[in-house]
């Protein structure tokens, strides 16, 4: 099997004091669709921020292909970082800019691109995602579904190699859920670009297709397709995955269906 795109290895993560996560290690191959799941409070944001260079571990390595994101330093982890895109739950949207001014935003900051560039990038990612018609509205004018849309637009401007999208389809409605999903996978299909995706709409998951992993007591359990997930001898995976209230997990109030 050909290296990790991105691999954790033997990743610790505490809180001050309180650990959340454990001994973590897994890989992701380049190209592939891999959702993390799990109950709310077990560290899936944690594990995305750890891949996103935004959080450091307290032990262990996590790697962008072969490379430490732990020891890189300077403009060696900046141009390693400038290969991710991410969505943050809640968008991250400037409420001061246009739709057209947020897409503008990481190619004037990040990349200096000239005016000319960033015009037809504006065009180009806005058409993609659907909402072109909304270029000069601000982000409060607009439905949270086309928020969505324009935090997508806004993580692929860079035309990263990977995608981090921490749950893409928190507050939206079901068809509108299936939608973004969808646009997420023909983007995926289209650039050839690697996907991590948080959900707990195993629905959702599915859709997605690829691997899923579940986050939970401090491990990452890498369940496996649709398939092997349905199959997966762990309780706490079956318990989670079919919304049941009776399990280990019962009485933590996080069983999300």
């Amino acid at each position: 099997m050909a290296s990790a795109l991105i691999e954790f290895r033997n990743v610790a993560f505490s809180f001050g004091d309180e650990p959340l996560l454990r001994d973590v290690s897994f890989q992701i191959q380049k190209g592939e669709a891999f959702s993390l799941i799990g109950p709310s409070g077990q560290g899936k944001s944690v594990v995305m921020k750890l891949m996103a260079g935004l959080l450091t571990p307290t032990a262990g390595e996590v790697l962008i292909d072969g490379r430490s994101l732990v020891t890189l330093r300077g403009k060696d982890r900046e141009q390693l970082l400038c290969r991710m895109g991410m969505l943050f739950q809640k968008n991250a949207l400037f409420d001061s800019l246009t739709v057209g001014e947020n897409v503008a935003f990481p190619l004037r900051e990040v990349r200096q691109a000239p005016e000319a560039e960033i015009t037809e990038a504006i065009q180009f990612y806005l058409e993609a995602v659907g909402i072109l018609h909304a270029k000069d509205l601000f982000p409060d004018e607009i439905s949270g579904g086309m928020q969505k849309r324009l935090g997508i637009a806004r993580a692929l401007a860079l035309k990263p190699e990977i995608v981090l999208y921490d749950d893409p389809t928190a507050g939206l409605d079901p068809i509108t859920s299936r939608k973004i999903i969808q646009l997420i996978i023909d983007l995926r299909q289209e650039y050839g670009s690697t996907v991590v995706a948080i959900t707990n709409d195993m629905n959702r998951a599915y859709q997605l297709g690829g691997r899923i992993a579940m986050v939970v007591d401090g491990g990452v359990i890498v369940t496996g397709d649709h398939d092997q997930t349905l199959a997966h001898p762990d309780p706490r995976v079956r318990q989670f995955i079919r919304g049941q209230l009776e399990g280990p997990l019962a009485g933590s109030g996080t069983v999300t269906t």
